[in-house]
């Protein structure tokens, strides 16, 4: 019997994130039908304002114009990440830093890290092997404005309004592809005898019939936990963090935009700051273990500079981990239904775009395929959550940070799983390479990790090189530093670029 009628459960981008892809690869059936059932009753998250590079390919491949993205939802690009405090200020200075940019690190297409590590202390920092952070700093932006949709002097992501990018997508499935939306609250579901998932129960006492479901329903699960009962495998021994307190504050006048994200250390955990073009989304996220709610809302308080009376930021409770199974009987979770793991790389958009893909190129077009497929799609998005938490966690076990409890127990090598064990023990003796990553499915790979270890002073024994490979190393990096500072000169600042993209659509 073929699969036809299929039920999206939640919206947000997850859910539109889903509705795209599903009706990009369905879209030419006629007999598919797609229905988005979003609740009035349940509120959007909202806070996953950070894209990676990634998501400029499922944009493109929905249809979506970039110029529509950067004006409808209050978008600014991303060139990166600037890490501030992660490491000990006596030995690195209060203000240490470091970029994990999007640009590749050996735009001259030579490996140069061997180089680098053999430099020591010598070497300039790491990110600085790529053109990117130089111009993140300066504030540049990474286009010109003659630059092709989607392309730029160096790579780059976006920030954007949650709820706003939510609606475009929504538009887009339903303009595009013809996805149906309803708002209903869900309350429930029924079950088949096979235990399939049969009908929706909704608020209003209705009974609505899918032939197959997505659980996009946020932290509720409402399918896959509530419905499924699908158990959720807890990693909060891998990352401590555990709960989020959020506040948007608006921009000072004059301000500039910077083109990269905020991480900045605290005692406890770490801060976001992300810019969009009206407002700035800041979050202040820390492990309730070693940090009272009370010392939190001070801390970001004083971050903000807002007088702590009246200051009631909102708080979000941060279970780290992933179900058990993503696809059960006719039932796959997306989003944070799926599982959750803080957003200090931008992770949620990235498992969910990731995750939505695969199903789509996956989904079983007639209901008797899904046993064929279902082992697949489980066994590739479990993998592909495992390394995503693993490099998060790595942020963490590489701080030279003594401080605190919660620094000096990140620290502790038992937390790490075995294979981010073995890859640091290989990566003691050599830096990473590309073949250290096998499966396609490692959604961060051999560029991320270099900027992270040896943006954290990470210590590699390296091996020796000879003269020529010396040569070739000096001479990329001056040729990277002599690109970036024609660069310097050439191209706009974010501002500027972000100004005059407004005021050549007459907003």
């Amino acid at each position: 019997m073929k699969t036809q009628r299929i039920a999206i459960i939640g919206g947000g981008t997850a859910g539109w994130l889903a509705a795209n892809h599903l009706g990009r690869e369905l879209h030419a059936d006629p007999e598919v039908e797609i229905t988005v059932i979003e609740s009035e009753d349940v509120p959007i998250i909202g806070v996953g304002e950070g894209t990676v590079p990634s998501i400029k390919a499922a944009l493109r491949r929905f249809g979506i114009s970039e110029a529509e993205l950067l004006l409808s939802c209050e978008t600014t690009f991303k060139t990166g990440i600037k890490f501030q405090g992660w490491l000990d200020a006596g030995r690195h200075g209060p203000e240490n830093f470091y970029y994990h940019p999007f640009a590749t690190p050996f735009p001259g297409g030579v490996d140069i890290a061997p180089w680098w590590v053999q430099q020591g202390h010598e070497a300039p920092a790491f990110h600085h092997v790529s053109m990117s952070a130089g111009l993140s700093e300066a504030g540049r932006c990474p286009k010109r404005v003659e630059s092709g949709a989607y392309e730029g002097e160096v790579d780059y992501a976006y920030h954007v309004n949650a709820h706003q990018f939510a609606k475009l997508l929504a538009r887009n499935a339903q303009q595009r592809f013809g996805v149906k939306h309803r708002l209903a609250t869900v309350l429930g579901a029924e079950r088949q005898p096979n235990g399939d998932i049969g009908a929706l129960r909704t608020k209003n006492g209705e009974r609505w019939a899918f032939d197959f479901y997505v659980d996009c329903s946020g932290f509720a699960s409402l399918l896959t936990q509530q419905v499924l009962k699908v158990p959720f495998v807890d990693k909060s021994h891998q990352v401590m963090t555990d709960t989020a307190l959020v506040q948007q504050v608006p921009f000072e006048p004059g301000a500039a935009i910077p083109p990269y994200t905020l991480a900045r250390a605290h005692e406890a955990g770490w801060i976001w700051d992300i810019p969009v073009t009206e407002r700035r989304g800041t979050g202040f996220v820390y492990a309730s273990s070693c940090m009272s709610e009370d010392a939190a809302v001070q801390a970001f308080a004083h971050y903000l500079g807002r007088p702590l009376q009246g200051f009631e930021p909102r708080k979000i409770a941060m279970k780290i981990g992933f179900r058990q199974e993503f696809w059960t009987h006719n039932c796959v979770a997306l989003g944070l239904a799926q599982g959750f793991v803080e957003p200090l790389e931008a992770t949620s958009i990235l498992l969910t775009d990731f995750s939505a893909n695969l199903l789509a190129k996956n989904f079983p077009r007639q209901l008797g395929d899904a046993g064929a497929l279902r082992g697949h799609f489980n066994a590739a998005t479990r993998y592909a959550w495992e390394r995503v938490i693993d490099f998060v966690q790595l942020h963490y076990h590489l701080s030279d940070r003594e401080d605190s409890e919660f620094w000096r127990a990140q620290r502790c090598p038992t937390h790490l799983s075995a294979v981010l064990r073995e890859r640091l023990a290989k990566w003691r003796l050599l830096p990473p390479h590309s073949t250290d990553f096998s499966s396609r499915f490692e959604l961060f790979n051999v560029e991320n990790f270099l900027y992270v270890l040896y943006g954290m002073h990470f210590a590699t024994q390296g091996f020796p090189i000879s003269d020529l490979e010396r040569q070739d190393g000096a001479e990329q990096l001056a040729q990277i530093h002599a690109h970036t500072r024609q660069l310097l000169k050439t191209l706009p600042s974010h501002e500027d670029w972000l100004r005059g993209l407004r005021r050549a659509a007459g907003r």
